[in-house]
């Protein structure tokens, strides 16, 4: 049985088309030309394109009975906006398009995002129908899945049969990039971190969702949302958490919301208009700690069996993933974190 993985160099998506392997699927890859292949390339068919380019869609696509379509441009600052939008909005539909005329394809996993439903809140945390519209949306990442699903919902209409899984906060080892999320991790590890503007998050484990997806495709209904997620704590509590792993301290210094609101508003012009880099305090991120980003994944733990592996054994294979890989060194420069 063959299944395509468009991302599978990312980090979901190794994980992904890993279980695959090991399931005894056909692991088919579409990767860019200048991706690194390095961990693929003993168990993946390789095929080179871009899901920006309908036609190596379309060929990578061929004999496959199921695709995961996980790529996407998973960033918090952009210096430009029309890069983010080709690969998750039309690589989504370029993706969607093919499906929809694929010979004996079964069924599509979409990962999109938790970040496109609504923020939830410490007493009532979000569900798959609590949804929100675009204007919602903090940053161009977000905005960009929210479009993304929303075509996807169009092709689900026209009988596409589709499943979309929506992960949180995803942590875990071989986040080679890493991503924004495992670049908190990697940040309090070096001390770079010795302050914090109070929200919540949902962290779940990569090896989890990846189980999510790969259920998803059994089990899963078409046309349904499910949210991979697992623990909502503070991020006061995940850096606690992060700390006893790591034999560190953790922050103590709370600050408030404003300044630092301030403080970004002038990093995202320093960044745009002079050093042309990701700022050290990150607008979107601040102003997304405004909200508890709270979910309840009881949908897809009792629907789809997903695994919940406890929190302080995430953080401890994230970490040592890190530590064993090069991305602990000793850093003079502090910033702040809110999300």
């Amino acid at each position: 049985m063959r299944a395509l993985v468009t991302g599978a160099t990312g980090f979901i998506g190794y994980h992904v088309a890993k279980l695959l392997h090991e399931k005894g699927y056909s692991v088919r890859a579409l990767v860019r030309p200048e991706s690194d292949i390095t961990l693929l390339k003993s168990f993946c068919e390789l095929i080179t394109g871009d899901v920006r380019e309908s036609e190596t869609v379309a060929r990578a696509m061929k004999n496959c009975r199921y695709v995961y379509h996980i790529a996407a441009d998973y960033r918090y600052w952009v210096p430009d906006a029309s890069t983010m939008y080709a690969t998750n909005v039309t690589g989504t539909i370029n993706v969607m398009k093919s499906a929809l005329h694929a010979a004996g394809l079964l069924k599509v996993i979409y990962t999109s995002s938790a970040g496109v439903l609504s923020s939830g809140s410490k007493t009532k945390p979000a569900d798959e129908n609590d949804t929100v519209n675009l204007h919602d949306m903090v940053n161009l990442y977000k905005k960009t899945k929210f479009l993304a699903e929303e075509a996807v919902f169009a092709f689900i209409k026209k009988g596409l049969p589709i499943v979309i899984v929506n992960p949180t906060t995803t942590l875990g080892a071989v986040d080679r990039k890493p991503t924004p999320s495992g670049q908190i991790i990697v940040d309090f590890l070096n001390g770079r971190i010795p302050a914090y503007i109070e929200t919540g998050i949902n962290i779940v484990d990569v090896e989890d969702v990846a189980v999510g997806h790969l259920m998803a495709a059994d089990y899963g209904r078409i046309g349904e949302r499910y949210i991979l997620g697992n623990a909502n704590i503070t991020l006061k509590k995940f850096f606690e958490c992060l700390a006893g792993c790591a034999k560190q301290k953790a922050p103590n210094i709370r600050l408030p919301y404003a300044p630092v609101v301030i403080a970004a508003y002038v990093n995202e012009a320093i960044s745009k208009w002079v050093t042309h880099k990701q700022p050290r305090i990150s607008l979107p991120s601040v102003k997304m700690a405004k909200k508890y980003m709270y979910f309840d994944s009881r949908k897809a733990v009792r629907e789809l069996q997903m695994p919940q592996t406890p929190l302080e054994i995430t953080i401890e294979k994230a970490i040592r993933w890190y530590e064993n890989n090069g991305y602990v060194v000793s850093h003079p420069k502090c910033d702040v974190y809110s999300a």
